[in-house]
């Protein structure tokens, strides 16, 4: 689980190997795809006890996330190991 707060900076990323489901247990946030270029491509708002309080981000997808309300807590799995994420996967 990790508790994230509105101005929390969270690296655009992708895990090359692993899709990622993310679950808002408290609070809200919003999950931001891109591609390959850096452009934003999708935006979801996330958001405990709503019609979408989870998400799912295939492997290998640019993603960030922003929190839009103090004390949002999220949990986030991944279907395979973990793999420390190399250099080429961040966009700082």
């Amino acid at each position: 689980m990790n508790a994230i707060e509105p101005g929390s900076v969270v690296p655009v990323h992708r895990h090359r190997t692993t899709s990622e489901t993310v679950v808002c247990l408290r609070g809200r946030f919003v999950e931001e795809f891109f591609d390959d270029a850096g452009v934003l491509v999708e935006s979801f708002e996330v958001a405990a006890g709503s019609s979408l309080c989870a998400l799912n981000i295939p492997a290998g997808v640019w993603h960030t996330l922003r929190s839009l309300e103090s004390g949002t807590v999220i949990i986030e799995v991944k279907d395979g190991r973990y793999e420390q994420m190399k250099e080429q996967d961040v966009r700082l």
